[in-house]
């Protein structure tokens, strides 16, 4: 998939050049498209330098943190919840406890631990599917709660934001927050509605109950605010948020006497080879959509739907971080890259970047997550996974547009 949209990019953008140039008239679009180019590939060397230090310092308190137990006891809390979505799994299966821990290493925002566990939770669950090649109910459950981005810490946005110099990266907070509750929400009940399951159990009705609550109250006591307390509250207790979480990893690994220095320098260096992982991909996807930019195509695409938005009477602002959005479904590098030329074109504090944040801190790339974790078990029938996985993105994005609007203005 990622291999057929990345060549498309830079053919799409030959059109868009050739059309400049024979058409318009304009003979200079190929020197500007070679310096965008350029640039795009030294802005990618910036970040990666930039962002090195910061995945250094996270995947090292993450390294404590999971070494803590902290993962095996919200593991331990969201056990029921499962028991109850996956009927079909015996109380007891370790699969259970491969989901939960994938789950919980997810909303804390590690990645890298949250990955093979879930593949090992799709194998135990392959284990108890009767059709191999045919996706479980389990799974599909299982693989949306994944696509829908279940992040109560969205780190990586963040650390992009810093890294960007951004004046308060925490501002996105609460609208990520929310975004991708909705975007949780709307996908899990989308699968429980097709698969039929018992809504009304009393620790279904518990824990949803306590979700809605949390939201709309907090909704409603953010109801009267401006723009600016808005963004204020989201900058204060996402730091807050934050803050709590590195005391509580380090007073509770302290408490265990455990060995946190060599265990942060451990994660660190993870952090450092994570950086040197994704560089290359945050160069190929920053090449392809400088291309796209260079060529007038993306420019002619955004300003094509902002007419068409502007024509319906709506405000077109957002349609600037649209390409974010679009693209996350797809891919999660080809998302980050799209967030950071929005950085780039935009300033990191204009409203198209921060809603281009909270796009990518909404939802997860549901076809990545798709082939990743049934390919794992050589699944070839997904059955209603895909739409139930759009669902829940069309969620987060619209989620996210709306929450934006709310804060940011």
């Amino acid at each position: 998939m990622l291999n057929r949209v990345w060549g498309m990019f830079f053919l799409v953008s030959a059109v868009g050049c050739l059309w400049q140039w024979l058409v318009g008239n304009d003979p200079l679009v190929f020197a500007r498209w070679v310096e965008q180019l350029f640039e795009m590939a030294k802005l990618a060397i910036d970040i990666g330098i930039g962002l090195a230090g910061m995945m250094a310092m996270w995947l090292g308190l993450m390294k404590i943190g999971e070494r803590a137990g902290l993962i095996d006891k919200l593991a331990v809390l969201l056990a029921p919840l499962f028991s109850r979505l996956m009927p079909e799994v015996p109380k007891g299966d370790p699969a259970l406890g491969s989901i939960t821990m994938n789950m919980a290493a997810n909303a804390l925002g590690m990645d890298n631990a949250a990955t093979p566990i879930g593949i090992r939770a799709m194998e135990q669950l392959q284990r108890l599917n009767p059709t191999p090649t045919i996706a479980s109910n389990a799974q599909i459950l299982f693989l949306v709660l994944n696509t829908s981005s279940v992040t109560l810490f969205p780190v990586a946005v963040l650390l992009y934001r810093a890294q960007q110099g951004a004046m308060s990266p925490s501002e996105v907070f609460v609208p990520i927050l929310l975004a991708t509750s909705a975007s949780t929400i709307i996908g899990l009940l989308t699968v429980c509605l097709v698969q039929r399951i018992k809504l009304w159990d009393t620790v279904l009705l518990i824990w949803f109950g306590a979700a809605m609550a949390l939201l709309t109250t907090l909704v409603v006591s953010l109801a009267g605010y401006s723009h600016q307390q808005l963004q204020a509250f989201s900058s204060l207790w996402g730091n807050f948020a934050i803050f709590a979480l590195i005391m509580l990893i380090v007073t509770v690994a302290a408490y265990r006497k455990l060995a946190l220095f060599d265990l942060f320098i451990e994660g660190a260096k993870e952090g450092l080879r994570t950086t040197v992982t994704i560089l290359p991909y945050l160069v190929a996807m920053l090449l392809a959509i400088a291309s796209l930019r260079a060529s007038g195509i993306l420019d002619g695409v955004i300003y094509g739907i902002r007419m068409l938005v502007e024509v319906l009477g709506f405000d077109g602002r957002f349609v600037d971080a649209l390409p974010t959005g679009l693209m996350k479904p797809f891919s999660g590098s080809g998302a980050r890259a799209m967030m950071l030329e929005t950085m780039n074109s935009h300033g990191v504090d204009s409203f198209a970047a921060k809603l281009a944040a909270v796009m990518q801190g909404s939802t997860e790339t549901t076809f990545y997550v798709f082939a990743v974790y049934f390919g794992a078990v050589k699944i070839r029938n997904g059955r209603h996974a895909i739409p139930c996985g759009l669902a829940a993105d069309f969620a987060g994005i619209s989620a996210a547009i709306f929450v934006s609007y709310w804060f940011f203005g």
